[in-house]
Parts: C-alpha cells; structure tokens; sequence
C-alpha cells in the first residue's frame, strides 16, 4: 500500500513558507502523493492553489485533490484550473472530486445545496467534454485520474459510472472494509472489468502535544457535526505505533493509497511520519 501525505492547508498554524517547505519534504522523503482537503467556508488555503505551489517546488510526487467539491464551482473555469495544474506539474495531477455536505459552502457559492449529486455529475461530463478532442480549451497531458469521494449509494455508483476509484474518509479500519467491498460490488454490478483503485484518508499527529493539536484542531474543523467530532478525534494517530498498526489495517482492508492528513503545519511532522509509516 502507498502512503500519501495531505497539505496542511486546514490547519490554524500555516504559512506559505511552512507549505513549500512540507511540499519539498514529503517529495524528498518518498511520499506517493500531497493530497489537499476542500472547503469555501472555512480559513483554509484554496486547494488548487495549494497544490500548485507544490507543483512548483516538487519533482516526482503525484499532487491529488482529496477531495475537490466540485458540485459548488463552475466547470469550464475548473476545467482550465485542473488542466494548467497538471501542465505545471508535468502530468502529476490526481483529481478527486464529491459532491459536498456542508450547506454553507454551497451558499456561499450561490449553488442550491439540493441536487448536488447530479450537479456533481454535469460538472464531471462537463470536465471530460473540455480535455476531450472537441473541447475548444486547455487540455491536459493526459486525462487526469478521476476518484469519486464518498460513503453514500450515490458515491459507489457514481464512482463506478465515471471513476477510475474511489476515496473513503472519516471512518474506521472495520467500516472502510465494508465500504470497500461495497464499492468493488457496485463496479462489478455496473460491468467494470478492471478493478477500483481504492484510497482511504485518516488524520495524524505525532510528537509532542499531538493529541492536543488534533483535539484543538478537529474540534474546529468539525464543529458542524457537534459531539460526534470527539469520534474524530479518537481515531487520530498519535503515536508511531498507532500509524503503523492503523496502516495495516487499512492495507488488510484492501487500500491502496492511504492519505495522513496532518493536525498541524509544522513541517517537522512530516519527517516524523515518515519515520513511523515509510520505514
């Protein structure tokens, strides 16, 4: 199984400076991908702009949206992002995409909350309609790798109808196995003879104050869902061997790629991870 590591674009403490930097390292030490979260309302960094300032200072890691909502943005203008991101950064663009389940983002952008998922799907074909040969814009190198995130019914179809994989954040070791199974189901079901690339998303935080930072930060993150982002909390590695048996798990559980997400921009953290999970 690889092993991915997230920008810290969500977390309190970063700097550009501090994303360069955690961008270099995780090339340098032999992480499979820099994956970047998503969100309109919140002080986050904008993930395609994050990912191309990594595009800038890296040289052979893939550079992935985990995951882009893509149902709230215009699909010709994010055509053109995607495609310049992956020129920049010579054909190392993975795009992972869902259809969102935060309703402020979607006011914010002024896109009805209700019906993203076929929204989700218009922006899809709207995106291979542009990188195709009749599209009349920018297209990439080569078509980008396109994941489907999601738990639902809808996310396992869709990413069987028009995915290359599928992305499961947000849950257990023993549910992401059945998620999985799930989703390998539905891909034989619609008629897909090659199998789903599979990846899942988990947080991290180790050294000292690890528990702290992800607590104080989590807490923020997922104020949306009220108490039960203490469960978020609970299931963050902080320690080395927490991260080692986490991926095990998931890799027995059939994943492919796991993706850290991190709790904290200090780029020491990602020198210690790489310790714990590369080694």
């Amino acid at each position: 199984m690889d092993i991915g590591l997230a920008l810290p674009t969500t977390v309190p403490d970063l700097t550009g400076e501090r994303l360069v930097e955690w961008a270099r390292r995780a090339d340098r030490l032999g992480f499979s991908t820099l994956g970047a979260l998503d969100r309109i309302v919140y002080p986050n960094y904008e993930p395609l702009l994050a990912l191309t300032a990594a595009a800038a200072v890296t040289e052979r890691i893939k550079l992935a949206t985990t995951i882009l909502i893509a149902a709230c943005r215009d699909s010709a203008l994010l055509a053109k992002q995607l495609a310049t991101l992956d020129h920049l950064s010579g054909g190392r663009l993975v795009v992972g995409l869902a259809s969102g389940d935060r309703e402020d983002d979607f006011d914010a952008t002024g896109t009805p909350f209700a019906g993203r998922g076929k929204r989700l799907d218009t922006v899809v074909r709207e995106l291979r309609d542009a990188w195709s040969e009749a599209g009349q814009g920018l297209r990439p190198p080569r078509r980008p790798p396109l994941l489907i995130g999601g738990h639902s019914a809808a996310a396992m179809r869709r990413s069987a109808r028009v995915g290359d994989g599928w992305i499961g954040g947000g849950s257990s070791v023993s549910r992401y196995a059945d998620l999985a199974a799930g989703v390998r189901a539905e891909w034989q079901r619609q008629g897909r003879a090659e199998a789903p690339h599979l990846l899942a998303l988990s947080y991290v935080a180790l050294g000292p104050g690890g528990r702290e930072h992800a607590g104080r930060y989590l807490r923020s993150y997922y104020a949306f869902i009220g108490d039960k982002a203490a469960l978020v909390v609970s299931g963050v590695a902080t320690d080395p061997g927490r991260l080692r048996e986490l991926a095990r798990g998931y890799a027995e559980a059939g994943c492919e790629e796991l993706i850290l997400l991190p709790c904290t921009a200090d780029p020491g953290q990602v020198d210690l991870i790489a310790d714990a999970a590369l080694s």
